[in-house]
C-alpha cells in the first residue's frame, strides 16, 4: 500500500531539497543564489532559503535632507553623518545623529569647518575627523578634530603629517590607522594616530596607493579593499591585508566587482562591501568576503544604489544613509537603509 506523505513530511523533504540545491549552487563555479534567483532559475523552497541566506534590507527614517560624500561613524549604538555635499554646496559642516531605537535623526554641533571626504571613526566616546577636501574632491587639508559626543563639543587635535582626503580609517589596539587617500593624486600613505598622546607614526604604506577604498578590521588585521587610482575611470579590485606585528601587507582574493566610493563593514565575521561608482554607473552590489576561506559571495543588493557614503554597524545590523544616486555629486540622497542577515 502506497504511503501518503503528511504535510510535515512534505515540508521536511522540501527543506532537504532546498539545502541540496543550495549546496549544488555553492559548489558550482560562477553561480550564486542571487544570480539564479534574478534569472528565475531557482524557485520554491530553494529560492526562499537562498533569499534568506543573502540577507535582507529594510527602509528606515530618511535623512532630514539629501546629502552625499558624507563621512560615517558608529558610536554608542548610534550613527553619525559628517560633512559632505548638501543644499548645493560641497563644504558643509553638518553633524547629524541617527538613533535606530527611536528611528529618528537629530542635529548636533557642526564640524569646525565644512569639508567633504573626511576620514572619520568613533572610539571611546569620541569621533575623530581627519583631513578632507574644501572643494569638490580636491584641495585637501591636514586639519584633524575630536568630537566629544557627551559634551557635544569639538576641539582641534594634532594635524595629519600631510594634507589628504578620501582616506579610510580603522581602529586597532587603541590606535587609529589612516590608509590611502589623495592629495593631488592617489597615495598609499599609512599614518597611525595615538589619541592618548596626540602623536603620529608612520607604518608600511599600502602597496598600491589608492583612494575611496573600504577599510575593515578582522581578527587584528586591516583589510583594504577596492578603491581607485585618481579617478573612478581607474577603479580596482585589489584586496590587501595588513599585519601590524610584521608591519607588512599581503594580497587576498580580489573584490569581484571593481569599484570605488564604497561602504564597507564587518558583520558576523564577514566583510561586506556595498555600493560604489564607476564611469556612467552607480552600484547596488553587495559582496561579502569570508576571511576563513578567502572567498567572496554575492549577497542581497542594496535597495537604492549609492556611492559617497559609509556603513555603520549597530548591533547585528548595517546602516547606510545618504550618498550619491548618480556618478559624481549632483544628486544626493535621503535614503537610509538597513541590512541584516536575519
Amino acid at each position: 500500500m502506497r504511503h501518503r506523505l503528511t504535510r510535515r513530511e512534505l515540508l521536511g523533504r522540501g527543506a532537504g531539497l532546498a539545502g541540496a540545491a543550495l549546496g549544488a549552487v555553492a559548489a558550482t563555479p560562477g553561480l550564486s543564489p542571487a544570480w539564479l534567483i534574478s534569472r528565475g532559475r531557482l524557485g520554491g523552497p530553494a529560492a526562499a532559503a537562498a533569499q534568506s541566506a543573502l540577507g535582507r534590507w529594510v527602509t528606515r527614517a530618511s535623512l532630514p535632507f539629501a546629502r552625499t560624500e558624507v563621512s560615517v561613524a558608529a558610536l554608542g549604538g548610534k550613527m553619525y553623518l559628517l560633512g559632505g555635499y548638501a543644499h548645493g554646496r560641497v563644504d558643509q559642516p553638518f553633524n547629524q545623529e541617527y538613533d535606530p531605537a527611536a528611528d529618528r535623526w537629530r542635529d548636533l554641533a557642526p564640524m569646525p569647518r565644512g569639508l567633504n571626504h573626511v576620514g572619520v571613526i568613533g572610539v571611546n566616546g569620541r569621533i575623530y575627523a581627519f583631513g578632507g577636501f574644501i572643494q569638490q574632491n580636491r584641495n585637501a587639508i591636514a586639519d584633524a578634530f575630536e568630537y566629544d559626543v557627551a559634551a557635544n563639543r569639538w576641539r582641534m587635535i594634532r594635524s595629519l603629517p600631510a594634507k589628504r582626503g578620501a582616506m579610510s580609517v580603522a581602529e586597532l589596539a587603541g590606535k587609529l590607522h589612516l590608509v590611502g587617500g589623495r592629495d593631488e593624486t592617489s597615495v598609499g600613505a599609512h599614518d597611525v594616530y595615538d589619541p592618548a598622546t596626540d602623536t603620529w607614526a608612520q607604518r608600511a604604506p599600502l602597496p598600491e596607493g589608492r583612494d575611496h577604498l573600504g577599510l575593515v578590521i578582522v581578527a587584528g588585521r586591516i583589510h583594504a579593499i577596492g578603491g581607485r587610482f585618481n579617478t573612478f575611470a581607474n577603479n580596482t579590485n585589489l584586496h590587501h591585508v595588513y599585519d601590524h606585528q610584521t608591519d607588512s601587507w599581503q594580497t587576498r582574493a580580489p573584490l569581484p566587482t571593481p569599484r570605488s566610493g564604497v561602504a564597507a563593514a564587518l558583520l558576523a565575521g564577514r566583510i561586506f562591501v556595498f555600493g560604489g561608482e564607476t564611469t556612467g554607473k552607480v552600484f547596488s552590489e553587495n559582496e561579502a568576503y569570508n576571511p576563513a576561506t578567502d572567498r567572496w559571495t554575492v549577497m542581497a543588493s542594496m535597495r537604492t544604489a549609492r556611492h559617497g557614503t559609509g556603513a555603520a554597524v549597530l548591533g547585528n545590523t548595517v546602516y547606510i544613509a545618504g550618498g550619491g544616486l548618480t556618478v559624481g555629486g549632483s544628486q544626493p540622497s535621503t535614503a537610509n537603509e538597513a541590512f541584516s542577515l536575519s
